[in-house]
């Protein structure tokens, strides 16, 4: 039986685009169109869909109230079309905030090179959110305190809501699901990779580390050049720790977060106690992933050797497997977020079937472990 896919979007000849995309995967089946918010949400409740397509801009009710009201009354995956600019970015971050899984820019130029590959990608991103059902139905994240950094580094409380396969060898050994004991290794970097969910998933574990979190933190996250900078602007006001979009030439400090940009590589470089970000172009057709888990990862293995303690969460394919498997070939400790937890479990799933990981977590014990192996609070 087909997955079933309600497309939003106030632009008819949009909703017939997408439509025909998805129509052409006998895996999907659009079962109906809304032409505004407020027609999503009542056809959501009506038809209950696997899997809704919306659009931000639209009359009667935008998009991001919709997705809202959808999650308050019939928690559905929801992907989002959104634009490749700063409002764009802004307005895509609070819908996954309401609660959307996922998003691709409106504009299939922005995307792939041509048509065909636009599609494919549209059909996998949707195919793949449905697969999950009833495990990505969440709630609407509600208030929460928050910290925002003066500049003379003392805390202002203010208030905002929160973010809303394998190929290697099969390894005879299933990762635990829990840390039970520390391992009593010493670390020197947190390294973090991920992907589609990635957004609410780093928010999740970022806001429950101190102020004097004692190591540095890379984060990798699939996203375009224009989002990177307003997602790492939106973690810095909700944690305690610094959080910003890496920059070339950044020395890595404790209890600060460096957050890849998008569209480039970030590079580790120097030596394990004067590590420097290198950010770089990359016009290579070999690599996919712009920015890369794997070359980050890859580069961290250079520096700290096996110093590190690497995480890979929720993300589609397998970027990271390599960059994880480099570490661990150093000594270094990988982890992996659990299925059940992940929005898409491609990324930790690589992982976790190649050996590389020893521990799959859900998300909410991901923090609490992290705190425990580094002996830290």
């Amino acid at each position: 039986m087909a997955y079933k896919v309600l497309v939003v979007d106030d632009s008819s000849f949009f909703r017939r685009r997408v439509t025909d995309i998805l129509n052409k995967d006998p895996q999907l089946e659009v079962i109906d169109v809304a032409v505004n918010g407020q027609d999503a949400v009542d056809k959501a409740l009506s038809l209950k869909p696997d899997v809704i397509t919306m659009d931000i801009e639209m009359p009667v009710l935008n998009g991001i109230a919709a997705v809202k009201k959808i999650m308050a009354q019939s928690p559905t995956a929801i992907l989002m079309f959104s634009s490749l600019t700063h409002q764009g970015a802004k307005s895509t971050l609070d819908a996954l905030e309401a609660g959307a899984l996922d998003f691709l820019p409106k504009k299939f130029s922005e995307i792939a090179q041509n048509t065909d590959e636009a599609g494919s990608l549209l059909r996998q991103r949707v195919a793949q959110l449905a697969k999950k059902g009833g495990l990505n139905k969440r709630r609407i994240p509600t208030s929460r305190p928050a910290i925002k950094h003066s500049s003379d580094s003392k805390p202002i409380v203010t208030t905002r809501k929160p973010i809303g396969s394998a190929t290697s060898s099969i390894s005879t050994r299933k990762p635990e699901s829990l840390l039970k004991t520390a391992s009593g290794k010493n670390y020197s970097l947190l390294a973090i990779g991920t992907s589609t969910g990635g957004p609410v998933a780093l928010q999740k574990i970022l806001t429950q580390f101190p102020q004097d979190f004692p190591l540095p933190i890379i984060m990798i996250q699939h996203m375009p050049a224009t989002f990177t900078n307003a997602f790492a602007n939106r973690l810095n006001s909700l944690c305690k720790i610094n959080v910003k979009e890496a920059s070339d030439g950044d020395v890595l400090k404790p209890g600060c977060a460096y957050l890849a940009p998008g569209g480039r590589q970030m590079i580790l470089s120097g030596t394990e106690h004067a590590a420097k970000i290198k950010i770089i172009d990359d016009n290579s057709a070999k690599i996919t992933f712009k920015p890369s888990v794997d070359v980050s990862f890859g580069s961290a293995a250079k520096v700290f050797g096996g110093n590190v303690l690497g995480v890979i969460l929720t993300g589609m394919g397998a970027d990271g497997r390599e960059g994880s498997r480099m570490l661990k070939a150093k000594g270094a400790t990988i982890w992996a977020q659990d299925e059940q937890s992940c929005v898409v479990y491609g990324m930790p799933q690589a992982v976790a079937v190649a050996g590389i990981s020893t521990l799959s977590l859900p998300i909410d014990a991901i923090a609490s472990s992290i705190f425990k192996e580094i002996k830290h609070g």
